[in-house]
């Protein structure tokens, strides 16, 4: 690789809401790379709890102290043919877990298939994160308690659009 080559990697999920974990893979991947592109992927078989904009406004919310951050989306495509087109060398996941491990250790295989010059990434966040997921929280939300064991969980301004959205009947 040449040196005036930008080391670009992209970061994708759902974001469905963005948690404190994906902030933390945010913040970590943003400091190995000179680009970071966090991609929302649209997966038409899911039906996501916030719409497209709504996920895009809390990431850019929540990566606006990283100047080296991009918030895009992308859909009906793998999440290698993406990296490709938008010229990333790399594609960061994490692993929470054995099982998410196996998973993508299969699919870093397949990727490299596709597009061998794309190398993957894998971070393991620290034990607070490995538990957290978009699901566990969305599950958290409504009976009595819920806002404190979520708060734990998720950035500001996430934390501050549920609780707007749960005040409006939302």
């Amino acid at each position: 690789m040449q040196t005036n080559t930008i080391r670009r990697a992209v970061y994708a999920g759902s974001f469905d809401p963005p948690t404190n974990g994906h902030l933390w893979m945010i913040r970590e991947a943003q400091a190995l790379f000179d680009e970071l592109i966090v991609a929302i992927g649209i997966n038409p078989d899911k039906k996501p709890t916030y719409t497209l904009a709504e996920r895009r406004r809390m990431l850019e919310q929540i990566t606006a102290p990283f100047p080296n951050v991009v918030i895009r989306s992308f859909e009906n495509r793998y999440l290698v043919d993406y990296a490709h087109s938008v010229r990333a060398g790399y594609i960061v996941r994490g692993i929470r877990s054995a099982s998410d491990y196996e998973y993508e250790r299969t699919i870093r295989y397949i990727n490299s298939d596709l597009q061998p010059e794309i190398a993957t990434v894998l971070l393991i966040p620290p034990r607070e994160y490995a538990e957290v997921s978009s699901t566990l929280v969305k599950g958290l939300v409504g009976p009595e308690g819920w806002r404190n064991t979520v708060r734990r969980y998720l950035p500001e301004a996430v934390y501050e659009k549920i609780l707007r959205d749960h005040q409006n009947g939302g």
